[in-house]
C-alpha cells in the first residue's frame, strides 16, 4: 500500500502560514506553506519572500528546488549564469549546483519553493 493511502488531506489557509526571516540573508523571509508536520508524506513547500534592494548569498544546498515565481522581477543565479526571472517563470535548481539571488527593483519578489522531505545542509560559498 502507497504512503497516499495513509495521508490524511490538509487545507492550510494563508493566514496559518507564519513568515520568517532567512539568517543566511537580509531581506529574506520564508513561510512553510506543507512538509512533513502536515503529514506530506514526500515533500516541502514553502513561499519566499525577497524584499526589493535584498540579496541572498551564493550557496549550494544538499537537495532539489523547484521553484516557481509569484511576484516581482529579480534575478537568479545558478552556475556561470544569470536569469532575470518574472511571475510565472519555473526553475530547477540541483542539487549541490551554487545559486544566490539578488532583487535589484523597487518591489519585492515572491516564490514557491518545493524540495524533499529531510535534511538540508546549506553551504555558502565564499
Amino acid at each position: 500500500m502507497s504512503d497516499a493511502a495513509h495521508t490524511d488531506p490538509v487545507v492550510k489557509r494563508g493566514e496559518e502560514i507564519r513568515y520568517e526571516p532567512v539568517d543566511a540573508a537580509e531581506g529574506l523571509s520564508k513561510g512553510v506553506l506543507l512538509d512533513e508536520s502536515d503529514g506530506a508524506p514526500n515533500f516541502a513547500m514553502r513561499r519566499f519572500e525577497l524584499a526589493a534592494g535584498a540579496e541572498v548569498p551564493r550557496h549550494t544546498n544538499a537537495v532539489e528546488h523547484e521553484q516557481y515565481v509569484l511576484a516581482g522581477e529579480y534575478v537568479v543565479g545558478i552556475g556561470d549564469e544569470e536569469h532575470t526571472v518574472s511571475p510565472g517563470d519555473a526553475l530547477l535548481i540541483p542539487a549541490g549546483v551554487e545559486h544566490w539571488y539578488r532583487n535589484e527593483g523597487d518591489e519585492p519578489g515572491a516564490f514557491i519553493c518545493a524540495v524533499p522531505n529531510g535534511d538540508d545542509t546549506i553551504e555558502l560559498v565564499e
